[in-house]
């Protein structure tokens, strides 16, 4: 069976930061300009301090909280120093840059990039625990706080509170499902999240009801794909060969995080080869399904599969 991070002894649960506002359109752009400007100014420290950046956003404290939380967390900035300064990352760069791949998310691959920094880590509890380890396909909102809860009981986490964790719950659910029409909401709350654009959880019949959709993801990318395999790769092995189960089946894996089912996900294992140019190759020989890797594993490498959907999408359009 596998556990995966969220049973080390020396796990740190966190379910809160957000300030309950789930990631909204253009915060990450506006986190990404507003480090990026004064990086090399020596005064990145005070971007995010309150009063400030009250003015330069144009929103609440707690919102300017919330925008710093998902940067971070979507790896787009990062803390230095012992995080009295900040800095742009090379993801950040890349892709949120004036001359980036897509400054405004206006494709699906960031979308998707951004979904694997956010269920693929570890960091955000509840995302990696509903998509890695929650056993079910369809849940309410409070089957949903009340496992974690439990879950939370049983590894000993001491620092936090079920309000805590329900209120976690509550904005993970908004990060991924649109505003349902005929629900009595502020004009604020009705602003979607671009996570919603993925559809990997859509809300069903019964009141307050929602599931996990499991199987093919259209608007997911081979590149992001190949991308993610390598990613969760550098963090879980150093071995030349990597097993179909573990990427399928892994807490952390692209099987877990983009919720693929098996026949797709083969399918996807399949197609690496080409897509890498021979650098990962499906094998199954005796009985082992396993993908063989012949390349480094390196975030740069890893990276550059990424530019295949970019260009595919522009070629398109």
């Amino acid at each position: 069976m596998f556990r995966g991070p969220l049973y080390q002894a020396s796990y740190t649960p966190q379910f809160s930061g957000h300030e309950t506002f789930p990631m909204r359109y253009g915060w990450l752009k506006k986190a990404y300009d507003a480090v990026a400007e004064t990086e090399s100014q020596g005064e990145v420290s005070a971007i995010f301090q309150k009063d400030r950046a009250v003015s330069r956003f144009g929103v609440g404290k707690n919102m300017v909280t919330a925008i710093r939380h998902w940067a971070l967390q979507a790896d787009v900035i990062k803390n230095i120093r012992d995080g009295k300064k900040m800095a742009t990352t090379n993801f950040g760069r890349k892709v949120f840059d004036e001359q980036g791949l897509d400054p405004f998310m206006e494709e699906p691959a960031t979308i998707w990039i951004i979904h694997w920094k956010l269920a693929g880590y570890s960091n955000k509890t509840t995302w990696f625990w509903v998509f890695n380890h929650f056993p079910n396909m369809t849940f309410e909102r409070d089957h949903l706080s009340n496992g974690l809860i439990k879950f939370a009981a049983d590894r000993q986490w001491s620092r936090f509170t079920p309000a805590t964790i329900k209120r976690d719950v509550e904005c993970f659910i908004r990060t991924y499902v649109a505003h349902t029409a005929g629900r009595s909401t502020a004009h604020e709350d009705t602003l979607e999240s671009p996570l919603t654009e993925l559809g990997i959880i859509k809300p069903i019949g019964k009141k307050d009801g929602f599931r996990i959709v499991r199987g093919p993801k259209n608007s997911l990318g081979d590149g992001v794909f190949a991308y993610a395999l390598m990613d969760f790769w550098c963090r879980a092995s150093s071995a030349q060969t990597m097993s179909f189960e573990t990427i399928a089946h892994h807490p952390g894996s692209p099987g877990r995080v983009f919720q693929l089912d098996e026949d797709e996900l083969l399918a996807r294992l399949i197609k690496l080869d080409e897509i890498t140019n021979g650098g990962l190759r499906w094998s199954e020989t005796a009985g082992l399904k396993q993908i063989i890797r012949s390349i480094e594993l390196d975030s740069e490498s890893a990276f550059s599969y990424i530019y295949k959907d970019y260009l595919c999408q522009r070629s398109f359009n």
